[in-house]
């Protein structure tokens, strides 16, 4: 009877160490996926926020008063930027 529990003992062992694999497997490539996935937002959000940085400093020399349809754009840039960070954070 020690044969037949050691056996199934091994058995279970090892279909364990096929699924940890497998599952190790699929998370390593998606880990992979989503650091690509990351510096692809990273790059898209730099570059609004090159923009975001233009717009801002270029308002707040052109003028004391800013329009309210150049505020709400430069607000909506802001808040883009500002989700798609959190999004990176979610992420990490």
């Amino acid at each position: 009877m020690t044969d037949s529990v050691s056996e199934k003992t091994k058995e279970k062992l090892h279909k364990l160490m096929d699924n940890l694999k497998q599952e190790r497997d699929e998370l390593r490539v998606k880990a992979h996926l989503a650091k690509a996935e990351i510096h692809d937002e990273w790059q898209h959000l730099e570059r609004k926020w090159e923009h975001f940085s233009e717009k801002s400093t270029q308002v707040g020399r052109e003028t004391k008063e800013v329009s309210k349809e150049v505020w709400t754009a430069i607000k909506l840039l802001g808040d883009e930027i500002k989700d798609g960070y959190q999004r990176i954070r979610k992420t990490l």
